[in-house]
């Protein structure tokens, strides 16, 4: 059955199933980022302060905490096709009841709902990732997938403006809740549970899912990895070790580098999910600048993540052959420069948005990598386990660092706010170096 699948040729449904990820976390992220073009329009209907807007978006990001762990479990246990389906279509849901709410209380309910029905969907993509793609391929399928949350922030910011100069505020919620049901339906025809279930693959891709192109030797005692000639001073920075995988919940809980790999995504997604939250309205309260300008130069950081996400895929799998903490390494180090760049940016739209699109690029280098990391020190059945406890000190990154960011507004100044990041990105750092870079047996 082997042979004969060797000699045939390979279907390329993987990159269907990537596909449908990237439209279905594009949604997600639309979802999620349409509120901070919104946000102006809701403190002046129901008379919300900064901080109110911050514990909005850490309501979101509690519920989304909350339901990481609990999703990884059941992902591990019965497979992707049902739940997902069923978190796209509560996102979708929870969208629209954000158009309809009438007061701050509402708005918080809603966006607690919002969290709670997205928290799935991540988990859920990474596991699919996992399943239906070889070693080699999964950085670059991990950077696709993460580029979709933010290519949505790319069109939302001039989409939501034009919205709502036509029709309104609410009609943002009603417009962007229609698109999560399509894809649901979709997912629930077209992708099972793991490509040997799939009535679409053939032989010879499952083969070759499930066959790695990486080999390595072991070398010294210590279980370092005898690397090839041009990658020894780069194994010996980042400290690249052969390992056998982790195969039990206890071995994931009890691992350093998983929690310094989830310690340095809560840090890295609180920075990102300010600038989704906050730019927009220091664009208007600082920089001056009309909704339409707004629109324009709030998309930028969004493009230069698109970009970042699938540079940083490719880099990883080519031209470090699948090493993840390089590019990890690079985007806490780059953030750190970029933050403070951002304290003496021009008021010039131009000057902004380039300076905005630099940073996307380096904040989203290694971001991606974060979730890719787990899939090399875990078992095929236990990443899902492992990947929730980084995504879920994800989203408690999510909700810390807007709602601090809205304290620091209310009480000092956005001189302080990128201060903040700034010592937030060089915890980032530290954290990265006392990790290792796992290489299974």
């Amino acid at each position: 059955m082997i042979a004969k699948s060797l000699n045939m040729k390979k279907t390329k449904v993987r990159w269907f199933v990537l596909a449908l990820i990237f439209l279905i976390y594009m949604v997600a992220g639309a979802d999620r980022s349409n509120i901070g073009m919104v946000v102006p329009y809701l403190k002046e209907s129901f008379n919300l302060t900064n901080t109110d807007i911050g514990a909005m978006a850490s309501f979101f990001y509690i519920a989304y905490a909350v339901v990481q762990v609990p999703s990884g479990h059941l992902y591990g246990k019965y497979g992707v096709k049902k739940l997902f389906s069923l978190a796209v279509v509560l996102t979708s849901a929870a969208t629209l009841i954000m158009g309809l709410a009438n007061s701050g209380a509402h708005l918080k309910a809603a966006r607690a709902l919002l969290g709670f029905s997205e928290g799935p969907i991540n988990i859920g993509c990474l596991s699919t990732i996992n399943k239906w793609f070889p070693k080699q391929e999964k950085g670059i399928a991990t950077g696709v997938f993460m580029a979709s949350i933010k290519f949505a922030p790319a069109f939302v910011p001039p989409l939501c403006a034009w919205i709502i100069m036509t029709y309104g505020w609410r009609e943002v919620f009603y417009v962007f809740a229609i698109p999560g049901i399509f894809l649901a339906v979709l997912w629930y025809i077209f992708v099972s549970n793991s490509p040997e279930n799939s009535k679409f693959i053939n032989a010879a891709e499952v083969n070759y899912i499930n066959t790695s192109a990486v080999s390595v030797k072991e070398g010294t005692k210590n279980n370092s990895i005898q690397p090839a000639k041009q990658n020894r001073a780069l194994d010996a920075l980042i400290r690249t070790r052969v390992i056998d995988p982790l195969a039990t919940n206890k071995d994931v809980l009890k691992s350093w580098n998983v929690w310094a790999d989830a310690l340095g995504y809560f840090f890295l997604v609180g920075i990102t999910y300010t600038i989704m939250t906050w730019i927009p309205t220091y664009l208007v309260h600082v920089k001056h600048f009309s909704i339409i300008k707004v629109g324009l130069v709030a998309s930028a950081p969004w493009v230069g993540a698109v970009i970042g996400n699938l540079l940083g895929g490719i880099i990883s799998d080519k031209l470090f052959q699948s090493r993840r903490k390089p590019t990890m390494l690079i985007t806490a180090a780059s953030t750190v420069f970029l933050m403070i760049s951002l304290l003496y940016a021009p008021a010039d739209p131009t000057a902004l948005g380039l300076l905005l699109l630099v940073a996307g690029i380096f904040l989203n280098l290694g971001y991606s990598m974060f979730l890719a990391y787990p899939m090399g020190i875990t078992t095929k059945e236990k990443c899902p386990f492992a990947a929730s406890i980084v995504n879920t000190a994800g989203s408690l990154g999510g909700a810390f660092a807007p709602f601090v960011v809205g304290v620091i507004l209310d009480t000092f100044s956005w001189n302080s706010v990128f201060v903040f990041l700034v010592i937030i990105s060089l915890i980032t750092f530290v954290l990265l170096i006392t990790m290792i870079e796992p290489i299974q047996k």
